[in-house]
């Protein structure tokens, strides 16, 4: 699955499943621009891909921000004069009672789940209609994009109206050859999920160690996900065997939510 003369841009990339997608890319041979609302990171990130030998630019951006984001792809484009991948993966949690959440909560969730991904999403087609890319636009949703979670009704809002999104557009791109999907994580391993289950002990007045038990309990395969299980589908879906499939959001859980 040879991404070899692939410019991607990866939001949120910097960490967790954004800096094993990153990785995963340039292995594959892309050129990886790596942002994050935290340059730090994602220099961190670039050093890891460029140490093996891959090429990779680091970049702030926040994809909240439509001038943000309208700075970093000029960049990109003067740089190296397209992009043919997008991996919309930023995205935030917090966990509330909805009787308890505040707009601020809800805005946060929504700004950056749903919002960042149509501000993305907006300003990159153009470039790939305007360079006449046949590209890959891939989206992170989540097991919460199919189904209810307790004090995550504003996150699930938020990943259901990203897998909303992108059937839309994949029917508006799919003229171009513009390809778009959506991964649905489960329970994966990073530092945001170690922070829910802390505040999900919380709320339920439990320890996140039985949180966590809980999780693996309930995944059929046994064990929690890893940000390299993820990595490995968008791979799949940047790659040209992929290039018959639009509009569809896999899950990829382990077997936590079957659809």
């Amino acid at each position: 699955m040879t991404l070899t003369g692939k410019i991607a841009l990866v939001t949120g990339a910097g960490k967790g499943i954004g800096r094993a997608i990153s990785q995963a890319l340039a292995k594959e041979g892309a050129t990886v621009i790596v942002s994050d609302i935290d340059k730090e990171i994602a220099e961190e990130t670039a050093e890891s891909i460029e140490k093996k030998g891959k090429s990779s630019l680091p970049l702030w951006m926040d994809v909240t921000s439509s001038n943000s984001i309208e700075k970093a792809i000029h960049e990109i484009i003067k740089r190296y004069g397209k992009i043919d991948i997008l991996v919309n993966n930023a995205g935030v949690s917090t966990m509330t009672k909805v009787v308890d959440m505040t707009e601020e909560e809800w805005d946060f969730n929504m700004d950056v789940n749903a919002k960042g991904v149509f501000l993305c999403s907006k300003a990159v087609a153009k470039e790939m209609i305007k360079k006449d890319v046949k590209g890959k636009i891939v989206n992170i949703s989540s097991i919460a994009g199919k189904k209810g979670a307790k004090y995550l009704a504003h996150y699930c809002a938020s990943k259901h109206a990203v897998i909303g999104f992108i059937k839309s557009l994949a029917l508006e791109l799919a003229p171009y050859n513009i390809n778009v999907n959506a991964v649905c994580p489960g329970y994966v391993n990073t530092s945001m999920q170690h922070r829910e289950l802390v505040w999900e002990a919380e709320l339920e007045g439990t320890t996140p160690e039985k949180i966590m038990a809980n999780y693996i309990a309930s995944t059929p395969l046994g064990r929690l996900e890893l940000p390299e299980d993820v990595a490995k589908v968008v791979v799949f879906l940047c790659s040209d065997e992929s290039n018959f499939m639009t509009g569809q959001s896999i899950i990829v859980s382990g077997g936590v939510e079957m659809q």
